[in-house]
């Protein structure tokens, strides 16, 4: 599941998220259960209201580096 992140477009970064999420350009997007409530809470509803199937990875290290980068991410999408 998490290994697709690393090969296809994808955006990373809640902000990101939820502008692609809000343009229709996300086809699923992933979101850390260790991540901040408020977060959580704007990318679950995001994804509600676009439609969007919400997998939910259990740390935001291995989201980070999932998606190919060296920090702790909160919540990342693959692109249509």
């Amino acid at each position: 599941m998490l290994e697709k992140l690393d090969d296809a477009r994808k955006v990373v970064g809640t902000r990101r998220l939820l502008k692609a999420l809000a343009a229709g350009e996300i086809e699923k997007a992933y979101l850390a259960d260790d991540a901040d409530m408020f977060i959580r809470t704007q990318v679950q509803q995001a994804c509600s209201e676009a439609g969007v199937k919400l997998i939910v990875v259990e740390k935001m290290a291995d989201l980070g580096k999932a998606c190919g980068v060296d920090v702790k991410t909160a919540a990342a999408g693959l692109k249509k």
